[in-house]
């Protein structure tokens, strides 16, 4: 929010002279207190207006059928919700997670240019050398508040809709077999399902121009049926 004296300057620009005083009596009068900054932006406009800088990161784990704990490392792209799952291990060590890293900027190629921010929160499995490979690349790391998952809540959501549409419904065997999984819905998020912020198209598919008449629809299994995809005849 600007001061009165901002609004003076913005009036001069536009060819109308007020004085200051003039200013802070409107101001007054209608019972807003003149500061240079009554607040700044929430962090939901934060992240909306700087949606195509920015990385977010998270881990999560999967328990599986022999009772041992795999750790994932996901990256999603803010403005595309493009995801990124890079890998899954026993053992996130230090060097593990920095290789992860590295991974995810040779993916992006190119693209890395255009990213400013990474999120993350303060798990310490997230190495000062996980941090260098960014930052090395001019982005900046945002550490969320402690015991605040709203903060990361593209990451965090898509984590709940993984859990929610398949890792609730299957029994894991073992890494290998969380490796293909994860894959398999990963491919399907970001070039089939439907994103309400994206008009109902997919990331990486847009929606095909509208038809008349009947149309052929086949299905496509993914995982055994877990995951169904729909798709127009040629």
């Amino acid at each position: 929010m600007w001061g009165y004296r901002r609004i003076t300057g913005e009036l001069a620009g536009l060819g109308h002279r007020v004085g200051a005083s003039t200013v802070w009596l409107i101001l007054k009068k209608a019972g807003i207190e003149p500061a240079p900054r009554r607040m700044g932006p929430t962090w939901s406009e934060f992240l909306r207006a700087q949606a195509s800088g920015i990385l977010a990161c998270d881990f999560f784990h999967c328990d599986t059928a022999l009772f041992q704990r795999l750790y994932c490392l996901v990256v999603m792209e803010i403005s595309t919700r493009r995801v990124h799952v890079l890998g899954v291990t026993a053992h996130p060590t230090g060097l593990w997670v920095a290789q992860q890293a590295r991974n995810v900027m040779v993916e992006l190629g190119d693209r890395a240019e255009g990213f400013s921010f990474l999120i993350r929160d303060r798990d310490t499995k997230f190495t000062a050398m996980f941090d260098e490979v960014f930052t090395s690349e001019g982005l900046r790391i945002l550490k969320t508040p402690p015991r605040a998952p709203r903060a990361n809540a593209f990451a965090e959501r898509w984590i709940g809709g993984l859990r929610r549409e398949l890792l609730d419904r299957v029994l894991i065997a073992n890494a290998r077999h969380l490796r293909y999984v994860l894959a398999e819905y990963e491919a399907h998020f970001n070039a089939h399902r439907p994103h309400r912020s994206l008009g109902q198209a997919a990331l990486l598919r847009a929606l095909p121009d509208p038809v008349e008449g009947d149309i052929k629809v086949i299905r496509r299994d993914r995982l055994g049926g877990l995951i169904h995809e729909y798709a127009q005849v040629a």
